[in-house]
């Protein structure tokens, strides 16, 4: 008998126009289509209409489709030696959404290939209770690390990207076992 796939949400973090996200994005996706054992719901900060003032109007159906995930993938660019301000906006509106699941990171950027953006926003969810898994997919210099197809010029990615998959779902299915056995406290 084989397990239900783990209920995926892919969170775009960037809302900037002529982003560089959507090819990233689309790389992904193809990538955890290859390795199965996923159902994605892509969630991009351009699309969801949050207000900055936390007056709750308009925050029920993401708030639904995140609490529906059994884990997260955060794609985020490095904006000023951290991560977008859209993304740290859907982060603050949702508390228990996130809590007892697992995250995961795809950054990209310059130099450093978003991995400052990464290390921030670990912390920003440890908050929100939730755990990230260690193994993250890195693009430095990313405009030039795709060819015109969308695909990676190195062939590594696909290798990091199947462990950063098989390490989120290890831990969403263990954390989704805990908590059909025990109400998480957070």
């Amino acid at each position: 008998m084989s397990e239900a796939p783990v209920r995926l949400a892919v969170l775009v973090g960037s809302a900037r126009e002529g982003r560089f996200a959507p090819t990233v994005l689309r790389w992904f996706l193809r990538e955890t289509g290859r390795h199965g054992g996923f159902e994605t719901d892509v969630l991009d900060v351009a699309e969801v209409a949050l207000p900055l003032a936390m007056t709750g109007r308009g925050a029920e159906p993401v708030a639904a489709r995140l609490a529906a995930a059994d884990a997260f993938v955060v794609i985020t660019p490095e904006y000023n030696h951290s991560y977008p301000a859209a993304l740290k906006n859907v982060l603050d509106w949702f508390h228990g959404e996130w809590h007892a699941k697992p995250v995961a990171f795809v950054s990209y950027g310059g130099i450093s290939g978003g991995l400052r953006a990464v290390e921030h926003l670990r912390p920003v969810f440890a908050e929100l209770h939730a755990v990230t898994v260690r193994e993250t997919v890195s693009f430095h210099g990313a405009h030039g690390r795709f060819d015109q197809n969308g695909e990676p010029v190195d062939p590594a990615a696909g290798t990091a990207a199947k462990a950063l998959l098989d390490q989120l779902e290890w831990w969403a299915r263990a954390l989704q076992d805990a908590r059909g056995v025990r109400a998480y406290p957070g």
